[in-house]
């Protein structure tokens, strides 16, 4: 495995020199190699981190005397930035935000330091972290390398209220006609709404984390289970040409360009009225500020021909094995995915806005229960994705709304960047799922050899 995750770094590392100077360059770091009293996280700029770092001065400083520097950046960003960082131990930055993605072949690689002290904690309470997530941050040496913030799957949000005015019905299981049948009718429904906002955006955490589920449902695969690839086969090509129609007719405006945070802006602003994405959006529309909070409904992850097509995914945090601060940086992450500074959360922002999906006893709270009603949706979601088995054919690796090699940050975000131009109308389908499945077959036949 070791040159071929060596090869893979390499060329996210060289995405990464066509990125900004912004968000390749240093920023956000400056704290001196000795001082033990100082930590640098590079994150995310989801709403979960941001209220972490608000939050951190006046709670873990205060208690620890420990200055945490946080690097935020959007999320294709940040995957260039810390796939740089961590490939060449630079050593900069002590702590990252990392996923069931990167963590197994991270710490494959020996770019990351074990959590053993994290996860013996008694106050920690590993026991309490959802099994999934446990299981996916383990290395092959059976040590865990990661601690998740919040933990997520997918399903599709609606306006309940824009609904019962047009006399929509939303099912309890929708499949993806039902949903663009949907789509049409709610396009319009009030001034300058549209039927649904998808992901555009080029990346392979951007558009491709809810195609993919899209494709898996339709019958399609990124290769089967001897590595040949599958990019153009009709399945494939079938899932995301009702993609691209769908958010080309009733999609946001500027979709080639639309992730995650467009679409939460554009569905908590009533600019369209439904959403398929991420679970973990719901806290940020049922917060207390939120101008749409009451009005959402969730139901499960769209399908075709598979019984559920939601994801697993969790932004967790992993320890640079270069850094020089590993004992400040296990507290930070003890305290960051800890039950109790969900609480404090819940007891400064609400419960809305607890960064969930990781803990049972989060589900078992009555008040987070009271708070949130999205939790039985997000917690069944969560239990159904099944990374072993996400389609209806046998994969090679595991993995929903990704393949399970480091190879594929490279695979799908070029992909990513012809279905994007699709979306814009500014090329087709076919060609970009063509040249896609050239670059996955020369993968595929690395990996048959």
């Amino acid at each position: 495995m070791r040159p071929k995750i060596r090869a893979a770094s390499l060329a996210v590392g060289a995405l990464c020199i066509v990125l900004s100077a912004s968000a390749c360059s240093g920023a956000g770091g400056g704290t001196a190699a000795g001082d033990q009293n100082s930590i640098n996280v590079l994150m995310v700029n989801n709403p979960q981190m941001e209220d972490l770092q608000k939050l951190t001065a006046d709670n873990f400083t205060k208690e620890t005397g420990i200055k945490v520097n946080y690097t935020i950046l959007p999320e294709n960003d940040v995957r260039a930035k810390i796939s740089q960082e961590f490939s060449s131990q630079a050593g900069q930055y002590d702590v990252a935000s990392l996923s069931n993605y990167e963590i197994p072949f991270y710490s494959a690689n020996g770019w990351l330091a074990p959590l053993d002290s994290v996860a013996k904690d008694a106050s920690f309470n590993q026991a309490d972290i959802l099994p999934a997530y446990t299981a996916s941050l383990t290395g092959k040496d059976g040590k865990l390398y990661g601690e998740p913030f919040y933990g997520e799957s997918s399903f599709l949000m609606y306006r309940k209220d824009i609904f019962d005015a047009k006399g929509l019905t939303m099912p309890a299981k929708p499949t993806w006609d039902q949903v663009a049948d949907l789509a049409a009718k709610a396009d319009g429904a009030a001034p300058g709404m549209k039927g649904i906002c998808l992901r555009g955006q080029p990346g392979w955490g951007q558009v491709f984390a809810p195609l993919t589920t899209v494709v898996n449902t339709f019958g399609g695969t990124w290769f089967d289970k001897d590595w040949n690839a599958k990019v153009n086969a009709p399945e494939f090509t079938a899932a995301t040409q009702f993609y691209v129609d769908l958010v080309r007719a009733h999609g946001e405006a500027g979709a080639a360009q639309a992730g995650f945070t467009e679409c939460l802006n554009n569905m908590s602003q009533s600019k369209t009225a439904m959403w398929y994405d991420a679970t973990s959006a719901a806290g940020s529309l049922e917060a207390a500020d939120s101008p749409v909070k009451g009005k959402i409904g969730y139901v499960q992850a769209p399908v075709k021909e598979t019984k559920s097509s939601g994801w697993l995914w969790t932004w967790s945090w992993g320890v640079q094995a270069a850094s020089k601060k590993q004992d400040a940086a296990d507290k930070f992450i003890a305290w960051a995915s800890s039950q109790k500074y969900e609480n404090l959360v819940a007891s400064q922002l609400g419960w809305a806005k607890v960064p969930s999906g990781k803990r049972i006893s989060t589900y078992e709270n009555a008040d987070f229960q009271k708070a949130a009603p999205f939790f039985q949706a997000e917690r069944t979601a969560i239990e159904n994705a099944d990374p072993k088995n996400p389609g209806v054919q046998p994969r090679p690796v595991v993995g929903i709304q990704f393949v399970g090699i480091p190879e594929f940050a490279d695979l799908g975000t070029t992909v990513s960047q012809g279905v994007s131009s699709a979306i814009a109308g500014q090329g087709s389908v076919a060609d970009a799922l063509a040249k896609g499945q050239d670059a996955a077959q020369k993968i595929g036949d690395k990996y048959k050899k």
